[in-house]
């Protein structure tokens, strides 16, 4: 009866058995394909230095230092960390295709640790970027470089947090904090989401900082907005143009908005405005202040030159003080 009301389960017809079958198995979790678009723009970089041995009767040797860049436009403009290349004589850039040129440093900044080189190269792979980018702890992220001068390496890891500060002696300077794996010659390298998209700049290791800590799976990267607007001034200008107010601050108030100022540096913006320890500054312009990497971040991005109008409290009684913003150098 069977066979007659289903003639796929007559003998010789075995596509008959696929209906008791389960459904095809989950395909397997990879990233080959964000490894794929986002590997051929990051770069292996050699820099060669020249160092004076005291001891030696002032003799000379050449140094290597090993480091990562990643490919941010077709016209040969790169980026990767300031100290990768800050004491290069001459600078190799190789291509994961092969490709191998000589780079010259169009300027740097020494507060993010990055730097921005130029080949004379054009058609070149670049890294996928998306300018509203946003990266919340927990996104998954693959760092990309070459460690140990092993080759093209990929770690993965997930965002631990965003947003640390204070690893700079810039406290608006803003780390992504990673657990991926970096080493040795991943400096400059790419950090990418899970669809090959650019995220970060790989930069700080936090064992670095505290080397008497044994530490793992702490590493920091460079935001991509901030490495970008960073590669922006720097190839518009040379180095990077940051207003400076000259203050020391410490932490939110609980019963007001703002920050509080702990001390003024002498001869600073701040000095000369009248701005004092003590001062509770809730406002600068016309935007209502909430935390000091805020108001330092409103600042940094100020012309030098510009006036500013910060509103104070000063023994319970409201001020407006306003400060000339000054270049930070």
């Amino acid at each position: 009866m069977m066979l007659l009301l289903i003639p796929e389960l007559r003998e010789g017809n075995e596509s008959w058995w696929n209906i008791f079958q389960p459904s095809h198995q989950n395909q397997a979790i990879s990233y080959a394909k964000a490894v794929q678009v986002s590997s051929p723009a990051v770069v292996n970089i050699y820099s060669e230095e020249i160092q004076t041995r005291p001891n030696y009767a002032r003799s000379q040797r050449n140094t290597t230092v090993l480091g990562s860049g990643v490919i941010m436009d077709s016209n040969g403009y790169l980026l990767t960390n300031y100290h990768v290349v800050q004491n290069a004589t001459l600078i190799t850039v190789l291509l994961q295709d092969g490709q191998e040129f000589h780079a010259e440093v169009i300027g740097y900044d020494r507060f993010t640790d990055l730097a921005v080189l130029k080949v004379k190269a054009i058609n070149l792979p670049v890294i996928p970027q998306n300018k509203n980018q946003k990266s919340l702890a927990g996104d998954v992220v693959l760092a990309i470089g070459n460690p140990l001068n092993l080759g093209q390496t990929i770690t993965q890891g997930i965002i631990s947090a965003t947003g640390r500060s204070g690893l700079s002696n810039t406290s608006y300077l803003q780390f992504l904090q990673i657990d991926a794996a970096i080493n040795s010659g991943n400096s400059g390298g790419a950090l990418v989401d899970s669809n090959g998209v650019l995220v970060g700049i790989n930069s700080l290791k936090f064992s670095e900082l505290n080397p008497n800590y044994d530490i793992q799976g702490i590493s920091f990267a460079v935001p991509y907005k901030l490495a970008h607007k960073i590669m922006t001034k720097i190839i518009e200008h040379g180095r990077v143009i940051r207003g400076w107010l000259g203050i020391v601050s410490e932490s939110y108030n609980q019963n007001l908005k703002g920050f509080t100022i702990k001390a003024v540096e002498p001869n600073s913006p701040a000095f000369n405005a009248g701005l004092k320890a003590g001062d509770i500054v809730y406002q600068i312009g016309d935007i209502p202040i909430h935390s000091t990497i805020q108001a330092l971040d409103i600042v940094a991005e100020t012309a030098p030159g510009t006036e500013l109008n910060f509103k104070a409290y000063r023994d319970k009684q409201s001020l407006d003080i306003k400060v000339t913003i000054l270049d930070l150098e």
